[in-house]
């Protein structure tokens, strides 16, 4: 029995084949790519925003391939023309972005050929759409960490003229949200400064692990054309290149890290946020934050609302979300590129904006903060907050601090019996405590006292809350 011939295949057969040039893939596949699938894979929509890192990528590619005798010195220049052309019809709204073209470096590519001709074809030499957009996403990374660094320094700038404006004003500082000890306003301040001086570490260290080229890595095992890749990082500013080209290409940690850091500057507005909103609350009282940045009710006329902090807390939220959707993007996948991956600009992008956004619009915010210190100063008077100076005080004249606990403990209980606060306890009312105590008590038991009695590297002293500026200015210069 003879074996059966196959039969030639014939392309009309059911639907026809795309045409030459459709689809860079167009000679492996023998009909189109349907409607549905080209919507559900598509990413142009969002991964537009990178042309000009896109633009930027290639063209130090081309002047590789050209100073290596790849491409022609006339391809180049053809290459240069016609980025150019690009680059104006984006920034002026000419360029028509095509879903059929899938993403923003199939589009580019795809008018770059009509304009320049076969020069534009041979940009692609030595490369891959894999090394080529993990290039893109590092090189647009850098630049919006770059940016959320400016922004962030502006807000500490803001802050720190905040907190020497109120670096003697007095308020209660909390622990379990109870009065505590007596702090400044701007020692508070402060705190937040130290929040974000270590947010902008973390953001510097991505930064450098972001920065490092794939590119030359090309589908997932380097190419055989003579490149140069340092050539290359040095064109686009990268500090070394990705060693191992199968990490180089499917590597996604620095998109990881940057929204683990995001997420931590986030939770920080959140706490700044939550504050503010406490604050701003008449049971507080303590600040005022202007009108610009609040709204009012709908139905109640008297309502000022703090709308701006509020929406941060909710924002923090969308930016953990994003971290978690990277690192269950990335949990299963296989070395080395995988279509998955397509997944990681969209958190990734949120990510960059949300923070962002919130960064412009609280560098601006803090500058219409505005304490309200009387509101402060009373609260310091409802929370026996020199307790721990009168401890404090027991123990310098011998008394053992368990003590000193115990005696302080007496005598909060006897005043907040009298409705009154400790300082203004009889004298005669505090020894029954403890004979230690002296009329020097009073002095101590002041705000100002307490005070200027923490007096150290780190304390709430108006001295060393202005000395602490200070240092956090120089670090700017």
């Amino acid at each position: 029995m003879s074996r059966s011939q196959p039969k030639p295949h014939h392309s009309s057969s059911s639907q026809p084949a795309p045409a030459a040039g459709q689809y860079t893939w167009a000679g492996r596949f023998s009909e189109p790519m349907s409607d549905l699938v080209k919507r559900y894979t598509a990413s142009v929509n969002f991964d537009r925003r990178m042309w000009r890192q896109d633009i930027r990528g290639s063209l130090a590619h081309a002047r590789m391939l050209a100073r290596q005798g790849i491409i022609s010195v006339q391809d180049l220049s053809d290459i240069e023309r016609g980025m150019a052309q690009i680059v104006g019809e984006i920034e002026s709204g000419a360029f028509e972005w095509s879903l059929d073209l899938e993403d923003v470096h199939l589009n580019i590519e795809k008018r770059l050929t009509t304009i320049v001709g076969d020069a534009g074809k041979r940009l692609h030499t030595g490369r891959s759409r894999n090394d080529q957009v993990a290039t893109d996403i590092r090189l647009y990374l850098r630049d919006s960490i770059d940016d959320i660094e400016v922004l962030l320094r502006q807000f500490q700038s803001n802050l720190l003229d905040l907190a020497e404006r109120e670096a003697a004003t007095p308020m209660p500082g909390f622990t379990h949200l109870q009065v505590a000890q007596p702090i400044t306003f701007g020692h508070h301040l402060l705190a937040w400064y130290e929040m974000t001086r270590r947010d902008a570490e973390r953001f510097a260290d991505v930064r450098k692990r972001t920065n490092r080229l794939p590119l030359g890595a090309a589908a997932l095992a380097g190419t055989t054309y003579p490149i140069d890749r340092e050539f290359v990082a040095a064109e686009l500013g990268f500090e070394g290149v990705c060693e191992n080209s199968l990490d180089a290409v499917s590597d996604r940690d620095f998109a990881i890290e940057f929204c683990a850091a995001a997420a931590l500057l986030m939770m920080h507005v959140s706490r700044m946020s939550e504050e503010l909103v406490l604050w701003m609350n008449p049971r507080f009282g303590f600040v005022r934050i202007a009108d610009r940045f609040c709204t009012g009710s709908s139905i109640m006329p008297q309502k000022k609302n703090p709308d701006v902090p509020e929406l941060a807390r909710g924002k923090t939220g969308r930016v953990y979300g994003h971290l978690s959707a990277l690192l269950t993007l990335m949990k299963g996948q296989p070395l080395a590129y995988n279509k998955d991956n397509q997944e990681d600009k969209e958190p990734l992008f949120d990510a960059v904006d949300t923070v962002t956004d919130t960064l412009r619009i609280f560098a601006e915010m803090i500058r219409g903060v505005e304490a309200r210190p009387e509101n402060m100063a009373d609260a310091l008077r409802q929370g026996f907050a020199t307790a721990t100076d009168l401890a404090d005080y027991l123990t310098r004249k011998g008394l053992p601090f368990r003590d000193a606990h115990e005696a302080v403990g007496l005598a909060v209980r006897r005043a907040e019996e009298l409705g009154v606060d400790l300082p203004q306890l009889p004298l005669t009312e505090l020894q029954a405590f403890s004979p230690l105590i002296g009329d020097d008590i009073f002095a101590v038991l002041t705000v100002d006292g307490s005070l200027a009695s923490r007096s150290h590297i780190g304390g709430t002293a108006p001295e060393q809350v202005r000395a602490a500026i200070d240092r956090a200015r120089s670090r700017f210069s």
